[in-house]
């Protein structure tokens, strides 16, 4: 049987779990703590060691009552999609184990699993390929509808001349409707475009900062527009275009979110390490470059946060559901992923992308 060499071997293992884990003594004190969760707690493990752990999930977190019971049952007890809520650090979702370290100890191992993140990226995943599912509907709407609509149009503009004036404002109707239609078909059969999108290196901040001009002086004149942007980010790869629709759609829809009087809406980027994407053959993309839309709005409707990126998938009652759908796929066309979460009573949507590497 091979044994570790000695307790050197034990620490190197220790710390190299890379999710947050704490060794908690028969009194409920952190009596250690790895690498990770130092990064998790945003302080060191010199300032955590001995502390009570109830200081940091507070005295009737359901997270102690699972310590307790697998340190008196010596049986591991694990909580799925557990929100924790951690001192001065914003709630975050883990499956949280907790673990008997051997029978004549009562030290209990506490491991969070950040479930959660991998649970957003699956669903983001998900909804990449619902995004493309609709890609032979799109092209098949395209041909099968632009034709009728054509003649409808084309019609409507031959009877103009000949109508009377209370039938002339049907044939408006007609027109209007129409033109709605054709729109929407545009919008649907953006889906059916499979073509490479290009690939050269963007700076993120000025892709924000043009849809906060844009955003500023039409649809979000009267609503306050925070930037809190990471200086030193790198470049992004991807489509400045593309890129700067999914920031318009997203600032729009914060934007018919917020409340008339107090609406604001927060731009945020930053640097965050260690996300990476399962690509295919045992690949991976590393997603560090992070811009948010936060907005003080009253967030998604429970019932179809499962279901935010389908197609046709809407909380507006005058919506079409393609915008977020759309986000979406663009986003996975660049190699990232979009999640939705929902923090100090705001909405927080959060696109993650790769850097650009020459």
């Amino acid at each position: 049987m091979l044994q570790p060499e000695s307790d050197e071997s034990y620490e190197v293992i220790w710390d190299t779990i890379p999710y947050p884990a704490f060794v908690i003594s028969k009194s409920n004190i952190i009596v250690t703590a790895n690498s990770a969760a130092e990064t998790y707690c945003l302080s060191s493990i010199r300032h955590i060691k001995n502390k009570p752990v109830a200081n940091y999930l507070g005295a009737n977190s359901i997270i102690l009552n699972s310590v307790d019971q697998a340190r008196n049952t010596l049986v591991s007890v694990t909580l799925y999609n557990v929100e924790v809520f951690w001192l001065n650090k914003s709630s975050s979702t883990h499956d949280v184990i907790s673990a008997p370290m051997n029978s004549s100890d009562e030290n209990v191992l506490l491991l969070f699993h950040p479930h959660g993140m991998s649970k957003k990226m699956n669903r983001s995943l998900t909804h990449r390929s619902a995004a493309r599912s609709v890609t032979g509907m799109a092209a098949m709407l395209a041909h099968e509808i632009r034709n009728p609509l054509a003649g409808i149009s084309g019609a409507a503009q031959l009877l103009e001349s000949s109508v009377s004036l209370d039938d002339k404002e049907l044939l408006e109707i007609v027109k209007t409707e129409v033109n709605r239609v054709e729109s929407l078909i545009d919008r649907f059969q953006t889906f059916g475009d499979l073509t490479p999108i290009k690939q050269e290196p963007v700076n993120i901040h000025d892709i924000l900062s043009q849809a906060k001009r844009a955003a500023g002086a039409g649809f979000a004149q009267k609503i306050e527009i925070v930037e809190n942007y990471d200086p030193s980010l790198p470049l992004v790869k991807g489509d400045p275009d593309l890129l700067l629709q999914v920031v318009q759609n997203l600032l729009k829809n914060a934007a018919e979110a917020v409340p008339v009087a107090s609406g604001q809406i927060i731009i945020e980027t930053g640097f965050k390490q260690g996300v990476k994407l399962n690509i295919g053959n045992f690949a991976k993309e590393n997603l560090p470059l992070q811009f948010s839309i936060i907005d003080n709005g009253p967030g998604v409707p429970e019932q179809i946060k499962e279901d935010l990126y389908d197609p046709f998938v809407s909380s507006k009652s005058t919506g079409s559901g393609l915008g977020l759908s759309l986000v979406s796929k663009i986003i996975s066309d660049h190699g990232g992923v979009v999640e939705y979460s929902r923090v100090n009573e705001r909405s927080i949507f959060s696109v993650l992308m790769p850097v650009w590497a020459e």
